[in-house]
């Protein structure tokens, strides 16, 4: 697992960090390299739960984005939301209730 420069997963909170050694395996199955983009720095929307320390993005492979994605979400599960942005993979842990 690699970090883009200024980012802290320190702050995260348990559930979601229990994900990250998850999705780091799923993008070793396509040889790709994990790297986390961003925890609570930088901008993100209002009420997000990036602020609460319950959300990671993760940049995008360069390739097999889709199966990628796909195998992300179904690897965490409901209680985690998975979603392809423009330029990386938002992971949030938001159990429903």
């Amino acid at each position: 697992m690699l970090l883009k420069a200024g980012v802290d997963i320190s702050r995260l909170n348990r559930e979601i960090r229990r994900s990250l050694p998850r999705v780091e395996a799923v993008y070793a199955q396509y040889i790709e390299t994990f790297v986390i983009a961003s925890t609570f720095e930088g901008n993100h929307g209002s009420g997000s739960l990036h602020y609460s320390n319950d959300a990671y993005d993760v940049r995008l492979p360069t390739d097999d984005r889709n199966e990628i994605y796909l195998a992300i979400k179904e690897t965490l599960g409901n209680s985690y939301d998975v979603v392809l942005e423009g330029d990386h993979i938002h992971v949030e842990y938001d159990p429903k209730k």
